[in-house]
C-alpha cells in the first residue's frame, strides 16, 4: 500500500491536484476535524463487462480508518442508523463511503455530526441530469457536481430521492455553503489526477467543520 498524501490545495473552481504533500501529524486527535480520504485502487478486479469491482462500503471505511488515523477496527465495530448513515460508535465517529471506478472516498466527522460523501465521474447521463435539474426548480440540467453534492446531502441528512423535491443548492463558491435543508451545508471540489479525467467530490454535513483531504495509492 503506497504511502498517505495529503491533496495539494489549488483553490477556486480549477480544483485540486492528486499530488504528494504531508500526511495527518502521527496522534491526531480522532475526530478534530472531518477528514477525507481520496484512494485509487489500481488492482481491483472486473466484471464479465469489463466494469471493476468495489470493495464493500464496510471494507473501505475499516481501510480507510486504519489509513488515515492508524487505529484498527472490524467490520463488526461499524454501525447504521436508521437512515442508513455509518458509525464508528466506540470511537465516536461519524462516517461516509463512495466510490467511482478505481476510486473511493471515505469522510470521518466528529461524533454528533451527520456526514455524507459523494465521488463522480463525468460519464455522459443526460437524462439524470436533466431529472435532477427539474427537482432543483432549474430551467438546464443539472452538472455532474450538482449530482455528487445531492448524493452526499441524502447520505447525511433525512432525505432520499423520494423526498428531495424542493431541496435547492446554493451557487457554487469554495467551502461551505447552507442549502433549505435544516443546518444542512454543502461543500465540493474538482479532483484532478494525473492523465486521468477530472472526478467530482462532494460533502455534506449538519454544521460547517475543517477539512483535511488526504490521497491514498494503492498498487
Amino acid at each position: 500500500m503506497g504511502a498517505l498524501m495529503g491533496l495539494l490545495l489549488d483553490p477556486g473552481r480549477t480544483g485540486y491536484t492528486l499530488a504528494p504533500d504531508g500526511p495527518s501529524a502521527p496522534g491526531e486527535a480522532v475526530g478534530e476535524a472531518v477528514n477525507v480520504l481520496v484512494s485509487r485502487h489500481r488492482g481491483l478486479p472486473r466484471d464479465r463487462m469489463g466494469h471493476r469491482l468495489s470493495a464493500s462500503g464496510r471494507s473501505l471505511i475499516v481501510g480507510a480508518l486504519d489509513t488515515t488515523y492508524g487505529i484498527r477496527i472490524t467490520a463488526a465495530d461499524l454501525a447504521r442508523d436508521g437512515h442508513k448513515r455509518w458509525s464508528v460508535p466506540a470511537l465516536e465517529l461519524s462516517a461516509s463511503v463512495a466510490h467511482v471506478g478505481a476510486y473511493s472516498a471515505v469522510a470521518f466527522a466528529p461524533a454528533g455530526r451527520a456526514i455524507g460523501v459523494d465521488i463522480q465521474d463525468e460519464r455522459d447521463r443526460p437524462a439524470a441530469l436533466r431529472w435532477l435539474g427539474d427537482v432543483l426548480g432549474r430551467e438546464e440540467p443539472a452538472t455532474i457536481r450538482d449530482f455528487a453534492e445531492c448524493e452526499a446531502l441524502i447520505k447525511a441528512s433525512h432525505l432520499t430521492k423520494e423526498t428531495f423535491a424542493g431541496t435547492r443548492l446554493p451557487p457554487w463558491q469554495p467551502g461551505w455553503r447552507p442549502t433549505n435543508t435544516d443546518t444542512y451545508e454543502v461543500r465540493s471540489v474538482v479532483l484532478r489526477p494525473e492523465d486521468e479525467p477530472p472526478l467530482h467530490l462532494a460533502l455534506a454535513c449538519d454544521a460547517p467543520a475543517p477539512v483535511r483531504f488526504h490521497h491514498l495509492e494503492e498498487e
